[in-house]
């Protein structure tokens, strides 16, 4: 990929705020993996990652999805498990689950979970923790509402959050997106970001935005979308 990712660089021009239209536009040109690229949208904030109380995290639903089917476990108790199933979950189980994760039988994207089992789901915790699978009440992950989580999930919901450079990365969809969708899937991630500001967060929130596929140059974006 060097050659051609020399020869996209060139249609890029770093020193422009590109309208987020054009630019998602551009990302199409500029693609030139064999495979259909993730779009991913990088947002620098200006919080301060030290502080507990300016960590930034939320979860979004995306109207087009990212492209992806994602497999959904929930382990739950009774009538939960039946409301994951009517909901669309890939496997739904309880103890059965919890067995087979700690046997290291680990075949899901997302594993959703009832605040009434997670006392039993912690003795796996330290195999899922490690792998980003932990259920989480910040994420959405741990919750009663199964029948709302799991279709969110299987329609395109992601969680976002900062890394420690106070940077939010996320999926928004590929290459193959038809353009207005992809300006859809931003637009929202952006709102959602900008909503969570932290209270304690001072000066400029929103730093930067910029986009890039998977194997492309990055675009930086204007904020007016």
């Amino acid at each position: 990929m060097g050659k051609k990712l020399e020869e996209t660089k060139k249609l890029i021009d770093k020193t422009k705020l590109y309208p987020l239209a054009e630019a998602t536009e551009l990302i199409k040109q500029v693609a030139k993996a064999k495979f259909d690229e993730t779009v991913e949208v990088h947002i620098k904030l200006g919080i301060d990652t030290k502080q507990t109380n300016q960590l930034v995290r939320g979860t979004v639903a995306l109207p087009h999805g990212i492209g992806k089917t994602r497999k959904v476990f929930v382990i739950a108790k009774g009538e939960k498990q039946k409301e994951a199933q009517d909901a669309g979950a890939d496997e739904v189980g309880y103890e059965d689950l919890i067995e087979d994760i700690s046997k290291g039988a680990i075949s899901f994207d997302i594993l959703v979970a009832t605040p009434d089992v997670m006392k039993d789901l912690s003795k796996v915790a330290k195999i899922l923790g490690p792998k980003g699978l932990m259920p989480n009440p910040k994420s959405g992950t741990v919750t009663f509402d199964i029948k709302t989580t799991v279709a969110e999930l299987k329609k395109g919901r992601i969680e976002y959050k900062n890394d420690s450079c106070g940077i939010v990365h996320c999926p928004v969809g590929k290459v193959s997106f038809e353009n207005d969708k992809l300006v859809d899937n931003i637009k929202v991630l952006v709102e959602a970001v900008s909503k969570a500001k932290p209270s304690s967060a001072k000066g400029q929130y929103i730093k930067s935005i910029a986009i890039a596929s998977t194997m492309g140059p990055g675009i930086y974006i204007s904020q007016n979308i």
